[in-house]
């Protein structure tokens, strides 16, 4: 029986087939200089040699660090990298994109916005810009902090899977995991039925 971790937390037979289609339509938002400002790798460097470490290491490792999904990282200002995408095998598509004429958070905010068939992950640390999202996409957003496109990130027996958030961020009152729980037993039990 095949089965999946990391991006979907384990699961097995047809649910892998789901949670891939999910991943797919998952858009990765990073906050770029939150990101590279505040991790221990990159936080000594230039702005141009954070930029360059960052995109190519979500190329590298962003699956492994943020799971399956369209990455896209957003810096403040104009710079050298431009738009680029990764096209080696076994790497992610990033994409790194500058904000130009409006600030980094104004432009984040923006592709969050446009992005309505797409679920939504943000990271960045930015409690503002947080709120933003949420508030743009009625609570519809996972927020991860900065630390999961850090370098450490994903490395060890620290991050065997994916940080959930909690439920109430999206929006669920308290038990409703156990009133979820209780309906796929019905449903399914209708399923088998029938």
């Amino acid at each position: 029986m095949a089965s999946l971790r990391s991006a979907c937390g384990p699961v097995r037979g047809a649910d892998v087939g789901a949670c891939l289609a999910y991943h797919a339509l998952m858009l990765f938002l990073v906050d770029g200089y939150n990101v590279t400002k505040s991790d221990p790798v990159t936080r000594g460097l230039d702005l141009e040699g954070q930029r360059h470490a960052l995109v190519a290491r979500l190329r590298a490792r962003g699956r492994e660090m943020l799971g399956v999904g369209r990455i896209v990282v957003v810096f403040d200002g104009e710079g050298g990298l431009g738009m680029s995408s990764a096209t080696g095998a076994g790497s992610a598509p990033v994409e790194a994109v500058f904000s130009r004429e409006q600030s980094a958070d104004d432009l984040l905010v923006r592709i969050a916005s446009g992005a309505a068939g797409e679920s939504l992950c943000l990271v960045s640390s930015d409690v503002g810009l947080t709120e933003r999202i949420r508030l743009q996409r009625a609570g519809r957003v996972e927020v991860r902090g900065r630390e999961a496109a850090f370098e450490s990130a994903g490395r060890g027996k620290a991050r065997k899977g994916r940080a959930r958030y909690p439920a109430s961020s999206a929006g669920i009152p308290a038990g409703g995991n156990r009133i979820t729980e209780e309906l796929k037993g019905v449903w399914l039990a209708e399923e088998d039925g029938e």
